[in-house]
């Protein structure tokens, strides 16, 4: 045991009811490194009772994609058939893992629901994640691979090519959430990618309905659209891109009047608030309540990096909207994040804050 695993035991000792935001406090540690650390002990077998153990309440549960992003920006011309000369750089990726850095990273109390490889890059991913959320509910698998993503970027900064490997979320089925349900049914808010297999979205869906807790989905590509549940009842936030958002409602999205009746079609499914995200065009948006509006990118000097923009919006929409703030306020929110994370060379950008991101919002 380390230093701090032993610290956490002798708390333990003195008060096996101790919360684990007590001991975190009483640490100086953030409760995501707290969680990490009992999850050692549990596992090295220093802890075997679950009487320290309180539902943790309200908390933000990511399901999703937790990857190694490797990424190549090709100097010159992207040229196919061929070998192009590029720079490399890898970081730690995947949507429910960049929301949940996101989210954790504005003092939400986040826990990240994934599967992955007992592998290095597992190891990777953990180390740079444990202080942004709870990580103790991981489903390591002995005969899989963690995910991975590898972009191809041309000089701009934009992509030009991907491949992913993420057949270990085929593995994360419901009877593996079942095993966690009394930390389900006390969350928050449900933020869940279509990693997920499509019986793991209904299962999700169904919990959200029956215990009344947000649901926000959010698509990871195209091709996974067909994991969406046949309707949209219990969904809370539906945010897509156009691509994503053509494929369910059967047709091309170019002007304006193409934005709002698919808005409407998406709402019809049973969604709260919908939002379509359309690049450089900025976002169209409507709600039960609000009448479909368009809401205008924010303006930028040059793209760094296009990768996590898409999670930076997600995430900072529903940090504004848990925190009381209205419909626009919230997709302003999103907008600068986004904006902010396409400068950064960064797929979360390590200096986001909630003061940060409320002062970017007032320039």
């Amino acid at each position: 045991m380390n230093e701090r695993e032993q610290a956490v035991l002798a708390l333990i000792r003195q008060n096996p009811f101790m919360s684990q935001q007590e001991m975190a406090d009483k640490m100086n540690l953030s409760r995501p490194v707290l969680a990490n650390l009992v999850s050692s002990l549990t596992k090295q077998g220093k802890i075997v009772g679950r009487a320290y153990i309180l539902p943790e309440e309200n908390e933000i549960i990511c399901i999703g994609g937790a990857n190694l992003d490797r990424k190549f920006h090709v100097k010159g011309n992207v040229q196919f058939g061929t070998s192009n000369p590029a720079s490399s750089s890898f970081s730690v990726g995947g949507v429910g893992r960049n929301i949940a850095e996101n989210l954790g990273r504005l003092n939400h109390q986040v826990t990240l629901l994934t599967t992955a490889g007992k592998d290095a890059d597992w190891q990777v991913i953990h180390e740079a994640s444990e202080s942004f959320m709870n990580l103790r509910y991981v489903e390591q698998l002995p005969d899989a691979s963690t995910g991975s993503y590898t972009a191809i970027m041309d000089e701009q900064g934009e992509l030009a090519l991907a491949v992913a490997n993420m057949e270990v979320y085929d593995l994360l089925l419901p009877s593996l959430l079942k095993k966690h349900e009394a930390m389900l049914v006390n969350a928050g808010c449900y933020i869940l990618d279509l990693n997920c297999p499509k019986q793991t979205v209904a299962y999700i869906q169904q919990m959200a309905i029956a215990r009344e807790i947000p649901l926000v989905i959010v698509p990871v590509s195209s091709p996974k659209m067909n994991r969406l549940p046949d309707t949209l009842q219990g969904v809370t936030w539906f945010i897509c891109n156009t691509d994503e958002a053509e494929t369910i409602v059967g047709h091309a999205i170019e002007s304006a009047a193409d934005y709002e009746k698919a808005l409407q079609q998406l709402l019809q499914l049973g969604a709260e608030h919908v939002i379509i995200t359309a690049g450089s065009k900025g976002v169209f948006a409507a709600s039960t309540s609000i009448k479909p509006s368009h809401f205008k990118a924010k303006i930028i000097d040059k793209i760094e990096d296009v990768t996590g923009a898409g999670d930076a919006f997600v995430s900072a929409v529903i940090h504004s909207w848990l925190t009381g703030q209205s419909f626009a306020t919230s997709i302003d929110a999103g907008l600068t994040n986004a904006k902010n994370t396409l400068a950064s060379p960064y797929t979360v950008r390590p200096e986001l804050s909630v003061d940060l991101l409320k002062s970017e919002m007032e320039e």
